[in-house]
C-alpha cells in the first residue's frame, strides 16, 4: 500500500501545469516550498526585467522572481 502511494505521487503534477513549465529552474524550486503551505500558482507576470511568478493562498499573495527570491509580502494589487 504504501509503494502504491509514493508511485502516485511521483507522478503529480502541479494543477496549472502549463504555467509550471514557463517557469525557470529557481522560480520551480521555490514554488514548490510554498505548495507545500498551500500556495497555488495563479498566473506570470513578464517584463522587460524578467518574469514574476504569482502564488495565491487563501487570500494572501507571494510572489517569486526569476532568481527564485520569494516575497511574501508583494507591494502589488490583485484584482477581484
Amino acid at each position: 500500500m504504501n509503494r502504491e502511494l509514493l508511485l502516485e505521487r511521483r507522478h503529480y503534477q502541479p494543477e496549472h501545469s502549463m504555467l509550471w513549465d514557463k517557469l525557470s529552474l529557481a522560480q520551480k524550486f521555490a514554488a514548490s516550498s510554498l505548495t507545500q503551505f498551500g500556495y497555488d500558482l495563479s498566473f506570470i507576470r513578464a517584463s522587460n526585467a524578467g518574469s514574476l511568478a504569482v502564488l495565491m493562498c487563501d487570500g494572501n499573495v507571494a510572489t517569486i522572481s526569476d532568481e527564485g527570491e520569494i516575497d511574501t509580502s508583494p507591494a502589488i494589487t490583485i484584482r477581484p
